[in-house]
């Protein structure tokens, strides 16, 4: 599995994370959250991807933000319709889309996005748009019905690694692509440690 380390904003611990080498390193563009960037990005190891994360942006912020940052991949957190994707990813760029989950969810919502995006996100629906700090029950996955594959996020931390082993070897896990962590590895918001990052990649 793949690891995306989401929410960075400080120039000083984006480039002591990369040097851990995670395959995604997400930026918040979303006014909303306290992990918000708007500073520059430093530069970082080609293997390692871009992911510009938004809620609901427009067409052309989105634009603007992928060729200032150079971004290679776009998360939509909102309630951005497949047209939107499609129109995203018509710029040669991968699209995550991210849909929120407790403990049930209706799958055939997915069925619109099939052909517009390149990846689905499972995030833990809760008051927040992402960061909320807690797991959503991964045996919903179970009633997967896609070959597309998916990140799998939502408060998932060193304490998760046991739960994690189970679920890579269930059918749950199939096309399970990637783990995206953020709010469970920080000191403070945006800012992540690299120790127990290294240990979590480790154990992944």
């Amino acid at each position: 599995m793949k690891l995306k380390v989401c929410g960075m904003r400080y120039d000083h611990n984006i480039e002591e994370i990369a040097r851990i080498n995670p395959d995604y390193m997400g930026f918040i563009f979303y006014e909303g959250s306290s992990r918000n960037l708007t500073t520059s990005i430093p530069t970082l190891f080609p293997c390692i991807k871009k992911v510009g994360v938004f809620v609901n942006a427009s067409f052309n912020t989105i634009v603007e933000k992928i060729n200032t940052y150079n971004l290679q991949v776009v998360q939509l957190h909102g309630e951005e319709k497949p047209e939107f994707c499609k129109s995203i990813q018509a710029l040669n760029i991968k699209v995550i889309k991210v849909f929120s989950i407790k403990n049930k969810f209706n799958f055939n919502v997915l069925s619109p996005y099939e052909s517009v995006c390149d990846f689905y996100l499972f995030d833990t629906k809760g008051p927040l748009s992402g960061g909320n700090g807690y797991c959503f029950d991964w045996a919903v996955l179970e009633n997967y019905p896609s070959t597309k594959p998916y990140f799998l996020s939502g408060g998932i931390g060193l304490e998760n690694i046991n739960q994690l082993q189970a679920f890579k070897i269930s059918t749950a896990a199939t096309y399970c692509y990637a783990i995206d962590v953020n709010s469970k590895f920080e000191v403070a918001p945006a800012n992540k440690d690299k120790k127990s990052l290294e240990k979590f990649k480790q154990l992944l």
